[in-house]
């Protein structure tokens, strides 16, 4: 009989270190969610999008878990923070948030955990190239949404929009990215050799 799990096809980082079952998957979910929490506590204050760490959980989170937990994953952090907790940047909380002129930001994370997981899934973050063009891409799909609705929100001309969201964050986005695909393939390359270790022959 096969165990129910949210796990995917193909393994994650995730998937080799803990067993697959539904339990755990709910587990990694929530942890998934409350790293993006503490992330986000991590700011540097801007206005009207302030730089957090926020971003830099997403990658990691979505890479580590694969698509399907990344995306439910950051689909619970909004949720929390949406029923009150205070899990978004400077422990800010509520519906408002999600309304304002970063919550485009926060429905991108969705996504973009969803991207970077199957990538993921395909073994792009096993070598570092492949890792850092997944988490470029993630970043991107977190300004394709976090971008239109600043400026819905704001009433921003695209250069007003540009000025706002995406300049100030450019060279943050590029580091992150670059953390990421760092700490990612260090996880990959310990898990590598620990297996190895395991395939040699006992003397």
């Amino acid at each position: 009989m096969s165990t129910l799990t949210l796990a995917p096809g193909r393994p994650t980082l995730a998937d080799r270190i803990f067993t697959h079952s539904l339990a755990t998957d709910v587990v990694l979910v929530a942890a998934g969610a409350a790293l993006t929490a503490v992330a986000a506590q991590l700011t540097v204050p801007l206005w009207p999008v302030p730089i957090t760490g926020q971003t830099l959980a997403v990658l990691i989170v979505g890479s580590t878990l694969g698509a399907v937990r990344g995306s439910l994953s950051m689909a619970l952090y909004a949720v929390l923070g949406i029923v009150g907790l205070p899990v978004f940047s400077d422990a800010s909380h509520g519906f408002g948030v999600i309304a304002g002129p970063t919550g485009g930001y926060i429905v991108g994370f969705i996504f973009a955990a969803a991207l970077t997981g199957w990538l993921a899934q395909r073994s792009w973050d096993h070598k570092i190239l492949g890792a850092i063009a997944s988490f470029s891409a993630g970043t991107v799909v977190t300004f394709a949404f976090g971008l239109p609705w600043l400026s819905a929100s704001l009433g921003l001309n695209l250069e007003q929009t540009l000025a706002a969201g995406l300049y100030p964050f450019i060279v943050g986005g590029i580091i992150k990215a670059l953390l990421a695909a760092g700490f990612i393939r260090l996880a990959w390359f310990g898990i590598n050799r620990k297996d190895d270790r395991r395939s040699l022959p006992s003397q």
